[in-house]
């Protein structure tokens, strides 16, 4: 099957039944999307699919329709996603284990809503667990990042 992840095509030779976590990380050996809990409830394998987050644990490959984006893709080799650089700015990551997913999740809350309050962001990060509780700083990044994104 073709599978187009941060914008190359791929054929991948798997079951339209696997995750599309695995066919990232086991095949295209993406490292970025992690495994957390495989149920959909912690959002560490958050990636976008045709500019929409999902949790690719529980999203099969033979579902996908579009164009897959990790945080591998989110920027570009020139120049960092504007929530790339806020988690950087803000200092989110602790562990990091669940940053990209949660990078994900907010790039994904930016494209829908530009002007987020902090109930918006709690909201849409909701999905998204941080086991080491960085949660006012990923508030403070989301934030950040929708000001840089309204002046570019």
């Amino acid at each position: 099957m073709k599978l187009t992840v941060n914008g190359v095509a791929h054929d991948v030779d798997v079951e339209e039944d696997m995750p599309l976590l695995w066919v990232l990380r086991d095949e295209l050996k993406l490292d970025g999307p992690k495994y957390g809990c495989g149920v959909a409830a912690c959002g560490a394998c958050t990636v976008h699919v045709d500019g929409v987050a999902v949790r690719s644990c529980q999203t099969m490959v033979g579902d996908v329709d579009g164009p897959v984006t990790t945080i591998e893709g989110l920027g570009n080799p020139d120049e960092m996603h504007a929530v790339q650089a806020a988690w950087l700015k803000h200092q989110v990551a602790q562990c990091g284990y669940c940053q990209g997913g949660q990078m994900m999740q907010a790039a994904d809350l930016l494209a829908n809503n530009p002007n987020p309050t902090d109930a918006d962001i709690d909201d849409a990060m909701s999905g998204n667990l941080c086991r080491c509780g960085t949660y006012p700083r990923i508030r403070d990044a989301v934030k950040s990042a929708a000001e840089t994104l309204k002046v570019s």
